[in-house]
């Protein structure tokens, strides 16, 4: 009973602090972090314990399924090569400068200091995503940012697997072995989670109930995680190419209606598991550095070293890659700025601390590794620090650096599809009433409709141009007007529907059926 009211005490906790982050319009899983943290430091609070088997298989497949479905592919098409090069070289890179550092300013050995550089070298997924969805930014770095996180966690899991052998049975590394696990896990997660899409994709092709269609899209990133895992591949990997492969065919497999279900349930499950974990990072930070030794207490040097050693590489490693980019691309000039803000956006997570958390108490020989609460402390605070100060900066250093896509730029590309979607119904529409195949009352109202829609869009453009009124707010068309009042009009039906049902005139089964009808039809028009 105990944990469960830790969760529901959780949950309230994120709804509140999501609110005001909205409102502040501040990244919510920074001020999560620093919610949990102050929460942690009040007196009477409880010790926080997380569990890396309830984070790994409870809380990480289905951000990592949500956060792989909003890539796209045919973006990702176009960036593989430098998403490579970071999910491999900069990983490699970004362990061993943690390992050397580490190694040398802290009470670590070399062998814990190696577990701390893998366990920090990849990019969080989770938090990347999290971080990212209110950036306004070009979709090639925007997916650059969100593949390198998703891609990245199977070299980090082979470098923590080799150098937690090291520590734990004071093995030789094994290089050679590390490059075929590296395949296995990397290629035996994306052939599994190819799998499952597949099977996933027949099934949602073969079913149009919504209850059972999203049951499917709940138990997808966990079936594709823990079969993965069975079968000693990566379950991150699996799950990530899963969420790919599905999310690029989502439109195909389901109906409108099932689709807005599923958006709505997802949103729901993403906000609460994101909310949770963000807000144990923050809660577990005390109850860390508590059980740390007198001989560790300024750790929070080491932290910011190994922050700001993180930050280095990472800088170091993007700026010659993006000049060969650029230079392939045909541009002479060197762009200093998508750099920086790829370094910038290179946040830590919820992965790097369950990989902290997985680190065994006790060698093979029994021994307890006394190490392990500083790189548990280091982990966690690290991971603060990126969260916090990254996450707070992370807008306006993308704002200063003016690759950010201006309002007007996705106002101008939406009234321009609007357009065209218009133009192909008027088009359609046309053929239908050469061939008399509708009535001509039937026809005249369609028409009518597109009309509008066409104008709206075509105000839209205008007003994006410059050219619009004075004022700078484009006239009212007949389709918005129209809108307006139909939405008044569904409140003033929803009211009735209400006395209906409080006079007993009509029953709760109709009252739903009838409730639901108005919303979708609301939500419609909010939409449009």
């Amino acid at each position: 009973m105990r944990s469960v009211g830790t969760v529901l005490a959780l949950v309230v906790l994120a709804t509140l602090v999501a609110t005001f982050a909205r409102r502040w319009r501040i990244p919510a899983p920074s001020l999560l972090v620093v919610a949990g943290l102050v929460v942690a430091l009040l007196p009477g609070t409880p010790q926080i314990e997380i569990s890396p088997e309830i984070i790994g298989l409870v809380v990480l497949p289905p951000l990592l399924y949500a956060s792989a479905e909003e890539l796209s592919w045919r973006e990702l098409r176009l960036v593989w090569k430098p998403v490579g090069v970071l999910a491999v070289g900069l990983v490699l890179a970004s362990a061993a400068a943690v390992g050397a550092v580490a190694s040398a300013i802290t009470p670590l050995s070399w062998q814990m200091a190696l577990v701390l550089g893998a366990v920090l070298a990849s990019t969080d997924p989770v938090a990347v995503t999290a971080l990212g969805r209110r950036l306004a930014l070009p979709p090639k770095v925007q997916v650059l940012v969100q593949a390198e996180s998703l891609f990245n966690d199977a070299t980090s899991l082979v470098l923590f697997r080799v150098a937690a052998g090291v520590t734990v049975a004071s093995a030789a590394a094994d290089w050679g072995a590390a490059g075929t696990e590296f395949a296995v896990l990397a290629g035996g997660g994306t052939v599994i989670g190819a799998a499952v899409a597949g099977v996933v994709a027949l099934i949602r092709r073969r079913t149009e109930d919504p209850v059972l269609e999203t049951v499917i899209a709940l138990v997808t990133p966990y079936a594709a995680y823990v079969l993965a895992e069975a079968a000693h591949t990566s379950g991150v990997t699996s799950v990530v190419v899963a969420g790919v492969v599905l999310g690029g065919r989502g439109d195909r497999l389901t109906n409108a209606r099932i689709r807005l279900q599923l958006h709505a349930v997802y949103g729901t499950v993403v906000f609460l598991l994101e909310s949770v974990v963000f807000s144990l990072i923050g809660l577990a930070l005390p109850a860390q550095v508590r059980a740390l030794s007198d001989a560790d207490r300024v750790w929070p040097l080491y932290a910011l070293a190994v922050a700001g050693t993180l930050i280095a590489v990472r800088l170091l490693w993007l700026v010659p890659l993006s000049a060969v980019v650029q230079r392939k691309g045909g541009i002479t000039r060197m762009n200093w700025r998508v750099p920086v803000v790829l370094t910038w956006a290179g946040t830590r997570g919820v992965v790097p601390l369950a990989a902290a958390l997985s680190i065994p108490v006790t060698t093979q020989a029994g021994a307890d590794l006394a190490e392990r609460p500083l790189v548990l402390v280091l982990t966690t605070s690290v991971v603060v620090v990126t969260l916090v100060v990254q996450g707070f900066t992370l807008a306006s250093v993308v704002r200063r650096s003016g690759i950010a896509l201006e309002p007007d730029h996705t106002e101008r590309e939406e009234a321009g599809a609007r357009c065209s979607l218009a133009g192909a119904g008027m088009k359609r529409l046309e053929e239908l009433s050469e061939l008399e195949a509708v009535p001509d009352v039937v026809v005249d109202r369609l028409r009518r409709g597109l009309n509008a829609r066409l104008e709206d869009a075509r105000d839209r453009l205008t007003d994006t141009n410059g050219n619009g009124n004075g004022s700078g707010t484009a006239p009212e068309s007949a389709d918005l007007i129209y809108r307006q009042l139909r939405r008044d009009l569904i409140a003033v039906e929803a009211s009735e529907l209400q006395r209906l049902y409080d006079d007993h005139l009509i029953s709760d089964t109709t009252r739903r059926r009838l409730q639901r009808s108005l919303d979708l039809e609301d939500a419609r028009l909010a939409d449009a």
